[in-house]
């Protein structure tokens, strides 16, 4: 499970999750946090669905009008830090998710991806 988790608030701009796909090397979800409780997700086909001609210049409207809570996925899928690494496995492996939020007492913890699984049963396998 990755622990350090980038998020976004519900109020930042679109522009801010442009910067985050664009200058990290994110292949999945963007946690979204209000008062450190995990309220949505933004996956890279919200963002390129909503953004659609907007193009690569940051000074199309579209990412200063739109926030982050006019394209997220409100009440995502979460597991728990009680949940096991199979547990994690079976919900990836269904396909419906390629991240899962890990929170614990409602607080985002982490993010568990198929690669962190991988890289996981990989180093098991050595």
């Amino acid at each position: 499970m990755t622990k350090h988790v980038v998020c976004v608030s519900p109020e930042q701009n679109l522009i801010d999750v442009k910067h985050i796909y664009e200058k990290r090397n994110f292949h999945h979800h963007i946690p979204v946090v209000e008062n450190n409780k995990l309220v949505g997700m933004v996956s890279l086909i919200d963002f390129m669905y909503n953004i659609s001609g907007a193009g690569i210049n940051d000074d199309n409207t579209v990412y200063s009008e739109l926030t982050v809570k006019d394209i997220m996925t409100q009440k995502p899928f979460y597991l728990t830090t009680m949940s096991t690494i199979e547990d994690a496995a079976k919900v990836l492996i269904e396909g419906n998710y390629h991240a899962i939020p890990i929170v614990e007492d409602d607080r985002l913890v982490g993010i568990i991806s198929t690669a962190d699984l991988i890289k996981f049963f990989l180093s098991k396998a050595s």
